[in-house]
């Protein structure tokens, strides 16, 4: 195996670990829960899942001079020139099985670009600036691999949230087992309280 098709292992399986995360992390949640806007700017979990969809087929796809088949399933420009938000919630009419199941076919749609491309292979971001438009296969994976990551600990936050429910994947938690949870946070809130009662005496 060339360094080369070593690398592009590396971040596709970085890339593929991300998309099953985000999966899982809508797992077991009602159609309105995962709808409802966890912040003042209205972030969703399963506006994610379709914001990324949307994402994956831009970055693998028009960059690269393929057409996702179905265009009628992405959010088109005018949508988003009506609607800047339209990609990050699902309609009435898109239930969470539809939007989890897109996806999961862009997953398909894009390995393939990168399955059929060198790392060096070039395509043209149609909507970044006139100065730097021409990227590298390495470099869209990359910037997808940083967006969806950012996203996933975003949808880490809410979920958590919601019921509780936290966790690295579903095999590894990457939390410590037997923590007085209500203990830690009381002496986390203890030492803020102490933080900002001595910055208001200097």
């Amino acid at each position: 195996m060339s360094r080369n098709d070593a690398m592009k292992t590396i971040l596709k399986r970085s890339l593929q670990a991300s998309r099953n995360d985000l999966l899982w992390k809508l797992e077991g949640l009602s159609e309105r829960d995962l709808r409802l806007p966890q912040t003042p700017t209205g972030f969703n979990l399963l506006g994610a899942v379709k914001h990324m969809a949307n994402v994956e087929v831009g970055y693998f796809g028009e960059t690269f001079g393929r057409s996702w088949p179905h265009p009628e399933e992405l959010v088109s420009p005018d949508q988003i020139a009506t609607d800047p938000q339209a990609d990050w919630y699902a309609t009435s009419a898109e239930s969470a099985e539809h939007i989890n199941g897109l996806y999961r076919r862009v997953w398909t749609f894009a390995d393939e670009t990168i399955d059929r491309l060198d790392l060096e292979a070039q395509g043209t971001v149609p909507h970044w600036p006139e100065e730097r438009p021409t990227v590298t296969l390495q470099q869209i994976m990359v910037h997808v691999i940083v967006d969806l990551t950012r996203h996933l600990g975003q949808v880490d936050i809410v979920r958590e949230g919601i019921d509780g429910q936290v966790g690295l994947n579903p095999k590894i938690s990457n939390i410590p087992d037997e923590v007085d949870w209500d203990a830690y946070l009381a002496s986390l809130r203890a030492l803020a309280e102490d933080s900002g009662s001595r910055s208001d005496t200097t």
